[in-house]
């Protein structure tokens, strides 16, 4: 059973983008029935930004990680057993790495660029696309 009309593309895939610096926020993107008595979806586009909301930007992620470290709150900050057991469980990792290096291929690319084209055709295999601002 077809809910929606085989006419057009279809439906679109469910999208929750979540915005970071410079424009924090979300887009929640998704199909809705149309209105009326007929099976047709159409997208619909959820936005929430920050600064449309509260009228100001957020704070920069590192005056509020100066703010708690003045005020010494650990909350943002990782403990030392974390930072050791971290260690422990990534050190035979990167050993392994270092005896037996991987053939993997290393794709460079300039920065601040949308990174290589070899991401591209990685997605292209499966006749998908990065999503872009």
């Amino acid at each position: 059973v077809h809910l929606f009309d085989s006419a057009g593309a279809g439906p679109t895939a469910n999208q929750l983008i979540l915005r970071i610096q410079p424009n924090e926020g979300a887009d929640f993107r998704f199909e809705v029935k149309a209105p009326g008595s007929g099976m047709r979806s159409r997208p619909v586009d959820m936005d929430f930004s920050y600064d449309e909301s509260f009228g100001e930007p957020s704070d920069e992620g590192y005056v509020r990680l100066l703010a708690d470290a003045m005020l010494g709150d650990p909350t943002l900050f990782t403990r030392s057993d974390e930072v050791e057991a971290a260690w422990r469980l990534y050190t035979p990792l990167v050993e392994l790495i270092e005896q037996q290096p991987w053939q993997l291929p290393v794709y460079p690319y300039e920065a601040r660029t949308w990174g290589p084209a070899a991401a591209d055709s990685l997605l292209a295999r499966d006749g998908l696309l990065w999503r872009r601002p």
